[in-house]
């Protein structure tokens, strides 16, 4: 774009111009470079980008991996250079468009607004420590469910449909979890809502920590959970729910004291499969083999396309 660009009387290239520096804080420092997502899968995170190179994409080797069907597994890169923030693509698809405008090499500058793909757009800034605070804040109440700190249901359904878009296009495995507290109800009445709330959070918490980088947990609802497993198989998935039905009944769940005894019952759904074309049909199938689990006896695992 001309106006980050100079010319060169050496010869008939162009470089960067140099970039306005950052403002400096009160106590000396400079505020952080970051990157906020204004809309797409992420929306409202922000990555701070703390090293000299920071690969853009949806691959698995990315440094900031954004889930969109229209970004190249290595879409785009920013570098730092003479003390300015470049934005380069690296021969995506789609194309880096920058305020508007389709760039190859741009120098950033506060505020410019970058779209990869076909909804991703990211605000470039420099954050302050409080900025910071307040964005992350915001991120929080935007992906996070408040009580649990699972993401939200807002959250689940853009990454299913992107996951699933994903997985069609390239034909790779998708696996969705659904997990269903037994009694819940129960356990309201005999110990109180306290209680229940707080076995949700003590579950969440236990179910996020047996995940891997590629699983992502949501609170779908009431004691309803489910789990995104991009690039697992139903054999896989099946695995990963037997361990956490196991790890839930071995769990000492409590309460002011009061053991509070829980168990789940888990449904696993997989795609590709037969009669799978949308990611709504995955949650449907997920969430009835869920149910089958329930009417088989709970505190087991049903696998959609298996016998209970």
């Amino acid at each position: 774009m001309t106006r980050d660009r100079v010319a060169n009387p050496l010869d008939d290239t162009t470089r960067t111009a140099p970039a306005p520096e950052a403002p400096v804080q009160a106590d000396g420092q400079a505020p952080a470079a970051c990157l906020v997502v204004l809309s797409g899968s992420s929306v409202g995170e922000m990555y701070r980008l703390d090293k000299d190179k920071v690969v853009l994409g949806r691959g698995d080797k990315v440094d900031l991996r954004l889930i969109d069907d229209g970004i190249s597994r290595e879409h785009a890169r920013i570098l730092r250079q003479d003390g300015q923030l470049l934005l380069e693509d690296l021969g995506s698809t789609n194309g880096t468009y920058c305020n508007g405008e389709r760039v190859q090499r741009h120098a950033l500058a506060e505020g410019d607004k970058i779209l990869l793909g076909s909804t991703t757009i990211l605000k470039f800034s420099y954050q302050d420590r409080l900025d910071e605070m307040f964005q992350r804040q915001m991120s929080e109440s935007a992906l996070r469910d408040g009580l649990t700190r699972a993401f939200n249901k807002r959250y689940f359904s853009e990454r299913i449909d992107s996951e699933f878009q994903y997985a069609n296009r390239h034909r790779t495995p998708l696996s969705l979890i659904f997990i269903d507290i037994d009694h819940f109800k129960k356990i309201n009445d005999l110990h109180g809502h306290p209680a229940g709330d707080h076995v949700l959070m003590q579950l969440a918490t236990l179910l996020m920590s047996m995940l891997g980088e590629d699983e992502v947990l949501a609170r779908y609802g009431g004691e309803e959970f489910a789990i995104v497993a991009r690039g697992s198989e139903s054999d896989a998935a099946a695995a990963l729910s037997e361990r956490m039905r196991a790890a839930v009944a071995a769990h000492p769940f409590s309460h002011a004291g009061t053991a509070v005894p829980v168990t789940v019952s888990v449904g696993v759904a997989s795609a590709p499969a037969p009669g799978l074309g949308s990611a709504s049909e995955l949650v449907a199938r997920a969430d009835e083999t869920m149910y089958a689990a329930k009417r088989a006896g709970r505190n087991r695992v049903c696998v959609a396309g298996r016998a209970p």
